[in-house]
Order: structure tokens, then C-alpha cells, then sequence
């Protein structure tokens, strides 16, 4: 329940951890209350496309850049249609945006949307609070007159957790939709939103790809209706083992190339037979070190992930699809962060290589895809 507010930033505000621990501060955003699973993000930039992605759906987002808003809103970096965060901590919000794309504030944005956050928060301290118990649920609370602590902490260990949360029909399209080849089109390739980010099928359009998005409950049907030329599995919020992996299986079973990332790489993990789990505190931001295992090479990438594949880092595992292999491994945990396929084309990887925002190592990926598709479209000639 929110009650859109301008000029909140007077107004009281509290975050309660589920575990007890009280931050105060002032309401930035809509006032009113707000609860989902405190998570921190490390990106410096990009706190627009990171409002905007499904990935974050039912999240209470912690920036632990002191300041931000300074680029103020615009109408061009948005990576859906919504804000998607249900709650959104900040230390010190811009008091004048400055940028020449800015057409809004980020706080009359929140506001506009409903979306509750609080400002004046010691982010650092909550973040390492975060880093030594965990993600936890949270609520925000805001307004002149506030219920008792301990009436609010009742309330937020009321709130559903994330562990078991089914979440991708909730952010993903209802209607299949396509996104047209920049140029000359090259392939077709159908894309299961589980909570697609916008820059993903442009980055696929850019190498002459179109692309066509089809809804979470998709059938193997609704797939090989658009004759792709290969398969594409989603980012998107909730947990891995709760999505129903008929399709994912049917597209390996013929053997079509297959492309996942972030969520993606979860579900083609569990399709392979691996498990996943939840990581303690997650990965999220867009400076996280990974090493792709193929080439040796370092890339520094973004993520928003709190669940893992757990596969093997030292061996060549079995498969019902052949064997298969860790591509990718985080540098920082020894994460898996990629799977790939030995006897036949698919991989995935756990980070976001269309870098929106964030850093663009990791484009190549797209390009591999490419090459996937071109060499079994020369195998079928």
C-alpha cells in the first residue's frame, strides 16, 4: 500500500530486517509500506536499468553507491515497461539531477510509480550487515505515525520468501512479440521470457537476428512454430527449481542451439541434471570478475543473481544430452557462472553479457551463438 507524495523526504521512514535489525532514516519515493528480500547491488552507475529489470521483482534493492539519483530519470535506458523493485535504500538521493538526457527526477519516478524507498540509511553498514547474516526479508515502512518496532518486524516475518517463489509468469509478456532484425536477417531465434530485460533481443538484433518473444508458459509448440534457427532461455526473478522444464528438455532433445543467461543458465543447469541453491547473499552488481574457462581470459561482468548451479568445477559431467562442463567460474567464490554442452550446441552463462548498464567483456557471447546457429544451419544444408 502506498500513497503517492511529493516531497516525502521530511518523512519518517524505517527498514526492519527480519531478523530484528532497525535502520532509520527519511522516505525517498512513494510513502507508504513495502516488503521483499533485502538485496545489495555494487554498480556505482545504471541505477535506472536496474530499477527497470524483472530480475529484481519482489526485492527491496540496497545501493551502495552513497549517491544516487545524480543522472536524474530518462526515457531511453529503461530495460522494460515498469520498476519492477519493491522497495529501494539509498544513503544520499541527488537533490538536482544533472545529465542531458534527464528528463525527471529519480524521486518523482518512484513516486510516480508507487515504489517506496528510504533515504539517509547507512547503506555501508547495512550492506555488511547483509554480507555476514544474508538476504533476508524486509520491509519499509514510512509516514508520520508508525506502528511499534516490534509490530513491524511481525509483519515482515510475515512475507513470503524467496526460496520457492514462482515468479517468471508474473514479469513476462502475455503476448508473443517480435523484435526485428537490425539489417539483413541471418536467423530466427525464439526467446522464452522469464523475465527478459529490453537490451537482450536488440543486442541479438544488432548481428542481424530476429528474435521472437514468447511468454514464460510457452509450449515446445509455441517454440518450433516460428522454424527457429535457435533457442534462447531468459534472466528472471524467483527460484529455479520452481519452473517446469518440459520445453527447455524438448529443445535439447532436438538438439537446436541454445543460448541462456542468468535464470537461464539455472533452469538449462536443471535440465542437465544438476542441482541449484541459494547463494547467501547474491551476486549483483556490474563489476564481478569471471573467468571463462575456454579461453583463460578475466571479464569483468554484470550481475543479479541469488541462486546457483551446483555442477562440478574439476570434471566433465554426464548428461541425458551428452556431457557437459563449467565454461564460466566467478573469481570471487568459485561460483559456476557457465555451463556448456560438449556433444552438442548450447551453453549459458550466469552474469548479463548485453551490459545494460554495465561493462561490455562479455559481448563475444552473442557472437558464439551466432556461430552455434551458422554451424548447424551448414550441418542441415
Amino acid at each position: 500500500m502506498t500513497t503517492s507524495t511529493r516531497g516525502a523526504r521530511k518523512t519518517p521512514a524505517v527498514l526492519v530486517l527480519e531478523d530484528g535489525r532497525i535502520f532509520r532514516g527519511r522516505a525517498y519515493g512513494a510513502v507508504g509500506e513495502t516488503f521483499g528480500e533485502a538485496v545489495f547491488s555494487t554498480g556505482m552507475t545504471g541505477y535506472q536499468e536496474t530499477l527497470t529489470d524483472p530480475s529484481y521483482h519482489r526485492q527491496v534493492v540496497v545501493m551502495t553507491a552513497p549517491h544516487v539519483g545524480n543522472t536524474g530519470v530518462n526515457d531511453e535506458d529503461d530495460e522494460s515497461a515498469r520498476i519492477w523493485v519493491s522497495g529501494y535504500v539509498v544513503r544520499d538521493p541527488a537533490r538536482v539531477p544533472s545529465n542531458w538526457r534527464s528528463r525527471r527526477t529519480l524521486d518523482d519516478e518512484l513516486v510516480r510509480q508507487g515504489v517506496v524507498g528510504i533515504s539517509g540509511v547507512d547503506t555501508r553498514a547495512l550492506t555488511r550487515h547483509l554480507r555476514e547474516s544474508g538476504a533476508m526479508r524486509v520491509g519499509i515502512f514510512s509516514g508520520e505515525a508508525l506502528a511499534e518496532d516490534a509490530a513491524l518486524l511481525a509483519r515482515v516475518k510475515e512475507a513470503p520468501e524467496m526460496v520457492g517463489a514462482d515468479l517468471s509468469a508474473e514479469v513476462a509478456t502475455t503476448e508473443s512479440y517480435v523484435v526485428p532484425a537490425i539489417g539483413e536477417k541471418k536467423f530466427t531465434v525464439a526467446a522464452l521470457d522469464l523475465g527478459i530485460k529490453g537490451m537482450t533481443p536488440h543486442r541479438m538484433a544488432e548481428r542481424g537476428i530476429e528474435v521472437h518473444v514468447l511468454p514464460a508458459t510457452a509450449t515446445l509448440e509455441d517454440v518450433y512454430a516460428v522454424n527457429p534457427d535457435g533457442f534462447f532461455l531468459s534472466n528472471g526473478p524467483g527460484d529455479p527449481s520452481t519452473v517446469d522444464l518440459t520445453v527447455v528438455k524438448g529443445v535439447l532433445e532436438r538438439k537446436t542451439p541454445l543460448f541462456g543467461i542468468c535464470f537461464g543458465n539455472q533452469i538449462l543447469g536443471r535440465a542437465l541434471g544438476f542441482g541449484t541453491y541459494k547463494l547467501k547473499y547474491g551476486h549483483r552488481g556490474i563489476n564481478q570478475p569471471v573467468q571463462d574457462r575456454t579461453t583463460g581470459k578475466v571479464e569483468v561482468t554484470a550481475h543479479n543473481h541469488g541462486f546457483a548451479v551446483d555442477a562440478p568445477l574439476d570434471k566433465v559431467s554426464d548428461t541425458p544430452y551428452g556431457r557437459a562442463e563449467v565454461s564460466h567460474v566467478c573469481l570471487n567464490d568459485q561460483v559456476v557462472e557457465g555451463l556448456q554442452l560438449l556433444d552438442q550446441p548450447a551453453f549459458s552463462v550466469q552474469y548479463h553479457p548485453e551490459a545494460a548498464a554495465g561493462p561490455h567483456d562479455a559481448a563475444y557471447l552473442f557472437d558464439r551463438f551466432v556461430s552455434l546457429m551458422t554451424a548447424e544451419g551448414a550441418q542441415r544444408a
